[in-house]
């Protein structure tokens, strides 16, 4: 199994950078306060289609070769990921079949029409999303992109880490929330090559702790009915980004709902974005003192912004 090194983040980082906004890094001084450390947000909230998503999946488009790219690309996905192919695609002017759950929020489903996408719905399993790709696949010809266990996706993911340390400078650690783990192993890659001595921490719901799980056992853990807000969170992890988290992850940590919720809306009310739950993990993992950040330069990938406005946990 390949696995992306940092040189497959610089050439993604030259591809990525053509298509995909350069996002902000903020910081809040009240955040700081109440934490006592600095931390450093990247903004993934503000990149194109609401989410880190679209730096994998813009890599991988952009990497296929004429002759592949001409029959299309599919994947399966509830959400960012969908609407981040299907954004791609149309800007490379290839057809984007997506599969997606008849249960996906609206708005997740309105996004992803939005971009021009062929959207075949089906059953809310793991089963009748590779079973519904499978056909599509066979059916059109097109390259599936897998959301998370794909090659060029995972280096697509880890320039947003590359541009926050290039941006900012050191750090004593950077944290990543972690579901299928291909944000946080290109976080790893990256962090782990421009400064080797910085920690790579991944936070995860505790209601979905299958990252936690794997890690402490060294071996890969299948996630399970997975019961979170952080529905950015709820896929297992794939079987390369286990691979990079063996080998570059410092620790997983989990959180609670209530964490979350905290986090989220501190965020919001602080520093005056929005963010989804998903992106709220990190620093939930740093209020329940899970990370210690005590007078230490602490970055945080904040994933994505896309949630139902009018089901706020708040």
């Amino acid at each position: 199994m390949n696995i992306p090194t940092f040189i497959d983040v610089e050439k993604a980082h030259k591809v990525v950078a053509k298509y995909a906004h350069h996002t902000p890094v903020l910081t809040s001084a009240s955040i700081n306060e109440i934490v006592g450390g600095q931390l450093f947000f990247k903004c993934e909230n503000f990149q194109k289609v609401g989410a880190f998503k679209f730096r994998g999946a813009c890599n991988a488009v952009f990497s296929l070769t004429d002759e592949e790219a001409q029959k299309g690309v599919a994947t399966h996905s509830s959400g960012n990921h969908a609407a981040a192919l299907a954004l791609a695609a149309r800007m490379r002017g290839i057809e984007a079949h997506i599969v997606m759950p008849e249960n996906s929020p609206e708005i997740k489903k309105k996004a992803v029409a939005g971009y021009g996408a062929n959207i075949t719905f089906c059953k809310p399993t793991l089963q009748a999303r590779e079973s519904t790709l499978a056909k599509v696949v066979e059916e059109t010809g097109a390259t599936e992109i897998h959301p998370y266990n794909n090659f060029f996706v995972i280096a697509g993911q880890g320039t947003a880490a590359k541009e926050l340390i290039e941006n900012i400078g050191e750090f004593d650690s950077i944290l990543a929330p972690v579901g299928g783990g291909g944000l946080l192993g290109g976080t790893a890659i990256s962090t782990k090559k421009l400064l080797p001595a910085c920690k790579v921490i991944a936070a995860e719901p505790a209601g979905a702790d299958d990252a936690y799980r794997s890690f402490y056992s060294k071996t890969w853990v299948p996630s399970e009915n997975p019961q979170t807000i952080a529905d950015g969170l709820l896929t297992s992890l794939g079987k390369r980004n286990f691979q990079i988290m063996l080998d570059k992850v410092d620790d997983v940590v989990t959180v609670s709902e209530e964490s979350i919720v905290a986090a989220m809306r501190m965020i919001w009310e602080r520093m005056k974005i929005i963010i989804e739950p998903s992106s709220a993990v990190p620093l939930a993992a740093i209020l329940e003192k899970k990370v210690d950040v005590q007078h230490k330069r602490v970055g945080i990938i904040l994933s994505g912004g896309n949630l139902d406005l009018g089901k706020l946990p708040f």
